[in-house]
């Protein structure tokens, strides 16, 4: 496990972050990002589905807008006020998620995304609660900061600025999990896992191929589509498990409530 600090305050992080997005970017992101894919692929055909620290909710519309049934709830008020803004009527409220105001066995599905890492108290209580709501079967997709491969040899680095960090008055931000971390926490609070997968291999690299693409099309039709074709071909590479494992930003965790 890795923890690490915010420079600065961690509330004003947090109005920065959500300041920095708009609800439709990121439901136009969520519509051809490679991880709904694997969501989708993870949810349960029926029943409803809760979104556990849903931000802005742009996965909550999403999944209603393909059919589902699906709330959103999240720890802080104003992505909430924002989602009610850009779409009046979604379905999200604001709620602890260590105690969520739903009856045992509400829903089919638990979906958590980069959320439980932020607590710093760890993990567990959030995820006791997200098994008391769930059916008994039900499914939770649930994702973290992955230690690997490059984080794991930079251990020692990452630690000692986070040290430096926190001397100088840094608050907790969030922890980074090994997959056995992970493994270990869910099957504590009663899950059994079907799969795991890391994603977001391309995170560091990602404003530099969008500034190449972009730089092709300023120079003319046919150094942007070899640009294009540049970035399709860094993506399937990126893709494949060794690289995943290597450079994965998050780690996806597919498991079931245990009777």
């Amino acid at each position: 496990m890795i923890i690490y600090f915010s420079p600065g305050p961690t509330h004003s992080f947090w109005e920065d972050h959500w300041a920095g997005h708009s609800l439709h970017e990121l439901l136009r992101e969520a519509r051809r990002s490679p991880l709904t894919g694997l969501i989708e692929a993870a949810l349960p055909p029926r029943g409803e589905v809760l979104e556990a620290g849903c931000g802005l909710g742009q996965y909550v519309l999403l999944f209603r807008e393909r059919g589902r049934r699906a709330v959103g709830v999240d720890r802080t008020f104003e992505p909430l006020r924002e989602c009610r803004k850009a779409s009046p009527g979604a379905p999200v409220a604001l709620m602890d998620l260590r105690r969520l105001g739903f009856r045992p066995g509400a829903f089919s599905a638990y979906v958590s995304l980069g959320v439980v890492e932020h607590d710093p108290e760890g993990p567990d209580a959030i995820l006791r609660e997200a098994r008391r709501v769930l059916e008994p079967g039900g499914v939770l997709i649930l994702s973290v900061p992955y230690v690997n491969g490059v984080r794991r040899l930079g251990t020692w680095w990452i630690r000692r600025r986070n040290r430096r960090v926190r001397a100088a008055g840094g608050e907790f931000y969030q922890f980074a999990f090994s997959r056995r971390e992970v493994r270990a926490l869910l099957a504590a609070r009663g899950f059994r896992i079907l799969w795991v997968t890391p994603y977001d291999p391309a995170r560091l690299l990602r404003k530099a191929l969008g500034n190449l693409v972009k730089g092709g099309e300023d120079k003319g039709e046919g150094e942007a589509r070899g640009a294009g074709r540049f970035k399709r071909t860094v993506r399937r590479l990126l893709y494949t498990p060794p690289l995943l494992r290597l450079l994965g930003h998050m780690i996806l965790f597919v498991a079931v409530k245990t009777d």
